[in-house]
């Protein structure tokens, strides 16, 4: 246990109202969950793209990007990817006050890891999208054959195969990503932050 009673929280000069000025938007988390090869990444790149047009300052954060740097000690047990999730939750709720959108696509399989990060920011600061699609075809569109290699016993704790993945409860929105299109899944998206008159 990290001893933090020489700690001290230090405000910022500048606030996170002031930023949002500056940019002239609002500041929140569009949070995508859902399976490996469900198009979270995707979906959230070409979000990402359509916010830029707008000039909408935003930025991406991605499950394989950040085990790369950020989170490379961690592996893939429950408790590793509660870690993980919870680290991601901190970050996003800095970017959030730096003014900015984040966009973060992973699959955080936990209802409760989900929910942890949804408390760490104030109401409609935080987006949850459930990218839905059938293992069937996430297995299909497995380039990386990380389901088949998954199914062969040659990787352990996989979401969908031998680790479970619990379905969002009550979720912003659902995008049916077997169903709709790359650029539907992102019209639905933007016509939802019109409505909620985030953007």
């Amino acid at each position: 246990m990290t001893d933090n009673r020489n700690i001290t929280w230090h405000d910022y000069t500048i606030t996170k109202k002031q930023r949002r000025n500056q940019n002239g938007h609002e500041s929140f988390i569009i949070w995508f969950t859902g399976l490996s090869g469900s198009g979270k990444s995707t979906i959230a790149n070409a979000l990402a793209k359509a916010l830029f047009i707008r000039k909408i300052n935003n930025y991406v954060l991605d499950g394989d990007n950040i085990r790369h740097g950020l989170n490379k000690d961690l592996g893939f047990s429950e408790k590793e990817r509660t870690e993980n999730i919870r680290r991601i939750g901190e970050i996003s709720k800095l970017f959030v006050d730096s003014g900015l959108v984040i966009l973060t696509a992973f699959i955080s399989p936990f209802q409760e890891d989900r929910d942890q990060v949804r408390q760490l920011v104030e109401p409609k600061e935080f987006i949850e999208i459930y990218v839905k699609c059938t293992l069937d075809e996430c297995e299909k569109r497995d380039s990386k054959k990380l389901y088949q290699k998954a199914r062969a016993g040659e990787i352990k704790n996989f979401t969908g195969i031998d680790s479970p993945y619990e379905e969002p409860v009550n979720p912003e929105l659902v995008v049916e990503t077997d169903t709709l299109s790359i650029e539907e899944c992102v019209n639905k998206i933007i016509i939802y932050l019109e409505t909620m008159k985030l953007i």
